[in-house]
């Protein structure tokens, strides 16, 4: 399925926030910080991650929804969607 960066805009903030706290995380460490200072920062980091992968699920499984209301063939099936989501578990 193509993704349309107007559709995943907010998983694209998501990621290049994610970005920027991974960088952070890296120096933290090069630094000597302390590790739960770092661990926190790095659970934020994978939460954005996360997120960011709900998010174009989310969106995968409206563009099918529309595709078929409209009586077109969906790009993905309902079993494509699921194990992407699964994946991300």
């Amino acid at each position: 399925m193509e993704m349309s960066p107007v559709l995943l805009k907010d998983a694209l903030t998501r990621l290049k926030r994610a970005q920027g706290q991974l960088g952070a995380v890296i120096a933290m460490i090069e630094n000597g910080e302390d590790c739960r200072r770092v661990l926190t920062q790095l659970a934020a980091v994978s939460s954005a991650v996360d997120r960011a992968g709900f998010k174009i699920i989310a969106t995968g499984m409206r563009e099918c929804q529309t595709a078929r209301q409209r009586g077109e063939e969906p790009p993905m099936s309902e079993e494509e969607l699921e194990k992407l989501f699964m994946s991300l578990s």
